[in-house]
């Protein structure tokens, strides 16, 4: 297989993933502010309404807008979370809270590290290969990555709240791709969701991995 020039990476998912569960997390802190939810339902919750939800992104948005932009996207989530398992109103402070768990993303406790990448980062940074990360995530990215330690493997991370669209729009991969002066056959893609990572980077032109965490499926 001939060697890439860049090799784009997914975040969540495919480089580190949650400790435990969302609704874990999000039960526990809510604890501390006297709020009694059950972690299943709060996690189960939490997917039905991360999936519902539009993209992270916001075309036509001034940059320094993004960051608050980026928060209240997130606030909306977490409170339409507590809406849905029925314990809203057991919140004296919401926007207490959710300050709280919002930096609390923003830092490396949460998240872990999957035991296959840093020996695949290793190689490709000996091989020579540019690495980039292309995300559906918000600039807490940045302060993760520094986190976990793994910011030194990148030379480039694209976001979809920063590029005004998110994976599988090909704007966001034609942007990552520019700022390696790439074509898209020269790159490759991993990610772990088959419609946002492996048919978004196919549909652009990258070849396209998909990371199922048990195999490795090639486009």
């Amino acid at each position: 297989m001939e060697k890439p020039k860049v090799i784009f990476l997914d975040a969540v998912g495919t480089l580190f993933g949650v400790r435990g569960s969302v609704g874990e997390i999000y039960g526990n802190l809510a604890q501390e502010y006297g709020v009694e939810a059950d972690p299943i339902q709060i996690d189960n919750a939490f997917t039905e309404v991360f999936d519902a939800a539009p993209p992270l992104a916001f075309p036509e948005t001034d940059v320094v807008e993004v960051p608050d932009r980026e928060y209240q996207w997130w606030e909306d989530i977490s409170r339409a979370t507590f809406e849905k398992v029925g314990v809203i109103d057991q919140f004296s402070d919401f926007e207490a809270f959710f300050e709280r768990l919002y930096g609390h993303f923003a830092t490396p406790s949460p998240w872990f590290i999957y035991d296959d990448i840093l020996p695949a980062l290793k190689k490709w940074k000996a091989d020579k290969i540019a690495l980039g990360i292309i995300s559906n995530f918000d600039s807490r990215l940045h302060a993760v990555l520094e986190g976990l330690e793994l910011e030194n493997y990148f030379q480039s991370i694209t976001i979809s709240s920063s590029v005004g669209a998110a994976k599988p729009n090909p704007q966001i991969f034609a942007t990552a791709l520019n700022k390696h002066q790439c074509e898209p056959y020269q790159a490759w893609h991993i990610g772990d969701s088959r419609n946002e990572d492996f048919e978004g980077a196919k549909s652009a032109g990258l070849r396209a991995f998909l990371l199922e965490r048990q195999s490795l499926i090639s486009d």
